[in-house]
């Protein structure tokens, strides 16, 4: 195949507005059609008012155009080198990375990955139920181990009485991978499944992906777990990524930090604040301010007196913080004896869902993204006065009350609320939640203001676009317009557009649209009667992708450029692309229709869960994540036998009766996804009979009823009479 000249073609992004540079991120990039062979690699450079620098990089192809050549691609780069980033295609033999850092470097053992990242060196383990292990910074490990945790809520009853049971589960892992490995990133993926030893049973699959970066301190992590328990029994009471941490020096030298939403909840295990013997008051200040005590009793009398009243002072060992809504937080600790109470620290609204650990060794920080937009989430830390301190990031926080999975009633509500079909259709067997935490080691000190920095940077992390006329000449994700005010009709429009995203923008937080179930989705209906939307009457509720919210969003920020739409797209893809539709089963890749449960509709459709809801996310981050969501959808049509109400029977047997709107449309979305994306030549060719079947309709598209569906693409005219 012949290509263009390589090096004429560039792509220029920058860094989005409201978002700061910090470490390494991932963006996408489009090329025309034939000009970048997939044998191409790329350069990237930092570009600033005095010159291009070519900084450490790696690049993976996303898409491909029909013809083999390159049409997306995603590149990682540490922001740290320049808010404008250019990417330029080049031949293998011309590439000019000579002076480019060393890279990082993985070894492959019999039973682990060993990676050397430069500053940072890490254990992934291949199998059984540690997740990561040995993480060493200058030497010093920072983090001896982590795994997954899981508690479920049994229920019974029993002579009337109710009887609550908590069932620990351990993640254990099943297969490790590594997904992407360069220069200057590797990402294992972890698949497995929670396991109880107490009662012998494996539930709730998961998928861990952890991020290793060159010279960098922070690892990221992508949890997702996928419901595959019984809703009638298993409640979620707890789920999370626990660390472990090695402890050292003396009680007074180990600190915890919170995040909150006033600056930094800071203590010490054991505070040098005595009625008798009164210490010094600037020890006690310097220990206030998180500097690292070397007393000298032998020679200084201060000393000696902070090290005696030490000795009786209270161990805190434990400390939990909880966000049990979107509008309060809490933070509570207790001694070392665990039949002591718990005392309360402090109340707050919004925890930005970060922690950090630090003792005479250096220092640990963990931090969640969406905390607590995402709540009930927590953060836990215990044993900090023994040898071995552990820190969890609870994604679903066990303080709070156990998620109930079950729908809410026994019945379905056709007519008057709007339920599509008689019978209850309200599994969620096959939805899935993602979650993501940082954590960050380093073997000296974190400054005061340091933790809610990080916490900042890990909730808006750099993203680099380019701009809306750039993506307009090459016509990505379509044909859509820029704006333009240039008459009174498109002032208008624009208005409008502008004040309908305000609009939603502004419910989301005045209706408190969050939760770990439901952020990112918004309400179907508004009851102009009650003054409220209609949260409570089935088909009318939570979105769910109806009329594709996804797709103006998305356009919307293309248009615009604008970050608070891109955060608001984001949560929307994500959540969407998780909860709304089923990644495995009976009904794998077909979505639930608007309802007051996300999953609770009789209607299951191919038009909930296409991949095209989620494209221009996936292509414009490469978010790895996304992509197994749409991957899930490919073969949403195979799913069609086992859903009632996509049958048909006649004198020759059940055949599957389609729409050509709403379920032949998702379809060609899944297929023509899966085709750029890998050039699987079988899914070109489910699309292509049903296009020739169609041109050939009496009315083409026009044709609304139903079609007879084959499932390697043909579709059947049957007529206009609906059946």
């Amino acid at each position: 195949m012949e290509m263009k000249e390589q090096t004429v073609q560039s792509m220029t992004l920058h860094l989005m507005e409201n978002r700061k540079a910090y470490g390494y991120t991932t963006w996408g990039c489009m090329w025309e059609k034939g000009a970048v062979s997939k044998d191409a690699s790329f350069n990237v450079y930092a570009k600033d008012s005095t010159k291009n620098k070519i900084v450490p990089s790696q690049s993976r192809i996303t898409a491909y155009w029909p013809d083999g050549s390159v049409k997306w691609t995603a590149h990682t780069a540490d922001s740290k080198n320049g808010e404008i980033f250019e990417v330029i295609p080049v031949n293998e033999d011309v590439s000019s990375k000579k002076d480019m850092e060393s890279s990082l470097f993985v070894k492959e053992e019999e039973d682990v990955y060993i990676v050397d990242a430069g500053c940072v060196h890490a254990v992934v383990p291949k199998n059984k139920n540690v997740i990561l292990r040995d993480v060493t910074v200058d030497g010093c490990v920072q983090v001896t181990d982590a795994d997954l945790v899981l508690q479920l809520e049994e229920r019974s009853v029993k002579d009337g009485v109710l009887i609550q049971k908590t069932v620990p589960y351990t993640g254990e892992i099943e297969s490790v991978s590594i997904e992407e490995q360069g220069p200057v990133r590797v990402t294992f993926c972890l698949r497995g499944t929670h396991v109880s030893h107490a009662n012998d049973r494996r539930v709730l699959p998961f998928v861990i992906r952890e991020t290793i970066y060159l010279n960098s301190p922070k690892i990221d992590f992508e949890h997702t777990f996928l419901f595959d328990g019984d809703e009638k029994k298993d409640f979620l009471k707890g789920l999370g990524v626990r660390f472990h941490r090695p402890m050292k020096g003396e009680m007074y030298n180990r600190h915890i930090r919170f995040g909150t939403d006033h600056g930094s909840f800071h203590e010490e295990m054991a505070e040098l604040l005595s009625w008798r013997p009164r210490v010094a008051p600037e020890i006690y200040d310097a220990q206030t301010k998180g500097q690292m005590l070397y007393l000298d009793a032998d020679n200084d009398q201060a000393a000696a007196t902070a090290i005696e009243a030490s000795k009786h002072m209270p161990i805190w060992s434990r400390y939990v913080l909880c966000q049990d809504s979107a509008t309060h937080f809490s933070i509570k600790k207790k001694i070392v004896n665990p039949d002591c109470c718990y005392i309360e620290g402090l109340h707050g609204m919004r925890a930005p869902g970060s922690v950090n650990i630090a003792d005479e060794s250096g220092s640990f920080s963990l931090s969640s993204k969406d905390f607590w937009q995402k709540y009930p989430s927590g953060l836990e830390v215990t044993n900090l006065a023994d040898d071995n301190a552990s820190c969890t990031a609870w994604f679903y926080s066990p303080e709070a009350k156990s998620f109930d999975f079950r729908h809410y009633d026994t019945r379905s509500y056709q007519m008057t609320s709007y339920e599509g079909f008689p019978w209850l259709g309200a599994s969620p067997e096959g939805i899935a939640v993602t979650s993501e935490c940082t954590l960050s080691v380093r073997s000296s000190l974190t400054e005061e203001n340091e933790l809610n920095t990080f916490a900042n940077r890990v909730n808006k992390p750099p993203v680099y676009v380019e701009s809306p006329i750039a993506y307009h000449e090459k016509r990505a994700f379509g044909y859509w317009s820029l704006s333009e005010r240039k008459t009174e009709s498109e002032a208008f429009l624009e208005n409008q557009l502008d004040q309908l995203f305000d609009f939603y923008k502004n419910e989301i937080e005045a209706r408190k649209w969050y939760g770990l179930f439901d952020y990112g989705d918004v309400m179907h209906t508004y009851d102009p009667i009650r003054h409220c939307w209609r949260y409570d009457m089935g088909g009318f509720a939570w979105q769910n992708t109806e009329l594709v919210p996804t797709y103006w969003l998305w356009l919307y920020f293309l248009r615009t450029g604008r970050e608070d739409v891109f955060t608001v797209a984001e949560a929307m893809s994500r959540h969407c692309s998780e909860v709304d539709f089923y990644h495995f089963g009976s009904m794998a890749g077909i979505g639930s229709r608007h309802n007051v449960r996300h999953w609770g509709c009789s209607c299951k459709e191919p038009r909930v869960s296409m991949a095209g809801h989620h494209r221009v996310y996936y292509y414009l981050t490469g978010d790895a994540r996304i992509g197994d969501a749409m991957a899930d959808a490919k073969d949403a049509d195979l799913s069609l036998k086992n859903i009632t109400y996509f049958q048909q029977k006649d004198e020759t047997g059940p055949y599957v009766v389609i729409r050509s709107g709403p379920d032949w449309t998702s379809f060609l979305s899944n297929w023509m996804t899966q085709y750029e994306r890998t050039l699987t030549h079988y899914y070109l060719e489910k699309i292509r009979p049903g296009i020739k079947d169609v041109s050939e309709m009496p009315f083409g598209l026009a044709y609304g009823p139903s079609y007879s569906y084959e499932e390697n693409g043909p579709l059947l005219y049957e007529g206009e009479a609906e059946k």
